[in-house]
C-alpha cells in the first residue's frame, strides 16, 4: 500500500455486510446491518498528549481484529482497495479470537 496513517490513525477493512437472511430473504441496503467489526490494515506511530507532551504509541497492529462504532471513519479508496480511516479511539475492542 501507497498510504500511510499519521499520528494514531488506523486503517481498517471493514467485513462485507450481510446481505440476505439465513433464510435467504435479500435485504434492501436500508435494513442491512452496518459492518462493525473488521481488520487493521495500517497503524500510524501514534502522537503527542496535549497536556503532558509524553508521546503515546498506537496500541494496535497491523492484522488485528477489531470491533468498531458502525459509522466510524471515513472511507478511502486507494489502488481500488476500500478501508476506512479512523483515530484509534474510535476502536471499541481488539477480538482476540471467533
Amino acid at each position: 500500500m501507497l498510504v500511510k496513517p499519521v499520528f494514531d490513525r488506523v486503517f481498517v477493512k471493514k467485513d462485507d455486510q450481510i446481505s440476505s437472511t439465513a433464510g435467504g430473504l435479500i435485504l434492501p441496503d436500508v435494513a442491512q446491518e452496518k459492518a462493525t467489526k473488521g481488520t487493521v490494515i495500517a497503524v500510524g506511530p501514534g502522537k503527542y498528549a496535549e497536556k503532558t507532551g509524553v508521546f503515546m504509541p498506537t496500541v494496535l497492529t497491523v492484522g488485528t481484529r477489531v470491533l468498531f462504532h458502525p459509522y466510524a471513519g471515513s472511507e478511502l479508496v486507494v489502488e481500488g482497495q476500500s478501508f476506512y480511516n479512523m483515530p484509534e479511539h474510535d476502536v471499541w475492542a481488539v477480538i482476540e479470537d471467533e
